[in-house]
C-alpha cells in the first residue's frame, strides 16, 4: 500500500512509519525540511506543510491511504492554543482533496478529551462529546466537518480518539518522560492527582492499532487505547522503582480532583480488528528509562 503521513517526523507519525514500512507498505511523509537519510524512518520526503500543501508532488506519489497525524502537540501549550483553529482549517482544506486524488482511506487522529467523562471506559458510541479546551474543539469540529464532507466520496474516514501515549520518541515535556527526568536528577515528585486514572499505550501499540485500522479500511470513530486504566501514583512509583528511587514519589495527604479523573478506553472496537497491546506498562517504561538513561 501506497501510504503517505502528516506529521509523520514525529512523535506518533513516527512510529507509524516506522511500523508501516517494517509491513512492507510504500510510504511517504510530508515534511517542512529535509530529513537526513541516516535517519531511521527512511520514507520518501514529500517537502511542504499543511497549511500550502505540495499537491503535485503528493499525486506523483499516488497515496492509497493517508495518515493525519500533524497538529500542534507542544505539551503546556497544545490545549489552548489560538493555532488548534489554524491547524482545523488546514486540516479540513487538505482532507477534501484527498477524493480527487483516488486517496480510498483516511485516518486522523483524534483524542480521548473529546468525551465527557464519565467514571466509566469511553465508548466511541454510547459515550457524549464534550471537548473542554480549544484543542479538543477543534478536533471534534474536524471529524464532524469530515464526516459530512467526505460521505458519498470514494474516500473512507477512520477517526481515531488517541488515549494517554508515551514511548522514547515522545516530547521530554510529556508526563512519563518529565516525572522520570525529575527522578533521574535526584528530585521528589509530589503529585497533586495521584488517583487520576489514565489509558497508557507505548507508541508501537498506537502505530499498529493504527496500521490496523488502516489495513482494515475502518470506518467511523475508534478508540486507541489499552482498556486498561492506571492511576497517575502507580505510575510515578513504577518509573521511581525501575529509576532505584522509589523513596522520590511524595503522595499528598489530600489529593486534588482531576477534572478528567477516569479517563480509559472502550477498546473493543480495535479489538474486533485482531489488535492487542504487545508492550505491557512496565516493559514500556522499562524502555523509557533505558533510552533516557541512554
Amino acid at each position: 500500500m501506497r501510504l503517505l503521513v502528516t506529521g509523520g517526523s514525529g512523535f506518533l507519525g513516527g512510529a507509524v512509519v516506522r511500523h508501516a514500512r517494517a509491513a512492507g507498505h510504500d510510504v511517504a511523509i510530508l515534511t517542512r525540511q529535509t530529513i537526513s537519510n541516516s535517519h531511521p524512518l527512511g520514507a520518501r520526503q514529500i517537502l511542504g506543510d499543511l497549511a500550502f500543501p505540495p499537491w503535485e508532488a503528493i499525486a506523483g506519489f499516488g497515496p492509497e491511504a493517508v495518515v493525519h497525524a500533524a497538529w500542534i502537540a507542544t505539551p503546556g501549550v497544545y490545549l489552548e492554543s489560538p493555532a488548534n483553529a489554524d491547524w482545523l482549517r488546514w486540516s479540513q482544506s487538505f482532507a477534501q482533496r484527498l477524493p480527487e486524488l483516488g486517496v480510498r482511506h483516511l485516518t486522523v487522529l483524534g483524542t480521548c478529551i473529546e468525551y465527557a467523562v464519565t467514571g466509566k471506559p469511553l465508548d466511541e458510541v454510547e459515550t457524549p462529546l464534550a471537548p473542554a479546551s480549544p484543542y479538543a474543539r477543534a478536533k471534534a469540529e474536524l471529524h464532524t466537518a469530515l464526516t459530512a464532507g467526505l460521505a458519498g466520496t470514494g474516500t473512507a474516514l477512520a477517526w481515531a480518539r488517541i488515549f494517554y501515549p508515551y514511548g522514547p520518541h515522545e516530547h521530554p515535556a510529556r508526563l512519563a518522560s518529565s516525572l522520570l527526568a525529575r527522578v533521574l536528577s535526584g528530585q521528589p515528585i509530589t503529585l497533586k492527582t495521584p488517583n487520576s486514572t489514565k489509558d497508557y499505550i507505548h507508541e508501537d501499540d498506537v502505530a499498529r492499532a493504527l496500521l490496523a485500522v488502516v489495513e482494515a479500511g475502518f470506518r467511523g470513530p475508534i478508540n486507541i487505547g489499552t482498556g486498561e486504566g492506571v492511576t497517575v501514583g502507580s505510575l510515578a512509583g513504577t518509573l521511581a522503582s525501575l529509576a532505584g528511587r522509589p523513596d522520590l514519589v511524595v503522595l499528598p495527604g489530600d489529593a486534588a480532583r482531576d477534572p478528567f479523573d477516569h479517563i480509559v478506553a472502550d477498546a473493543s472496537r480495535l479489538h474486533s480488528l485482531g489488535w492487542r497491546p504487545k508492550v505491557p506498562l512496565l516493559d514500556g517504561l522499562r524502555r523509557l528509562v533505558e533510552a533516557r538513561r541512554a
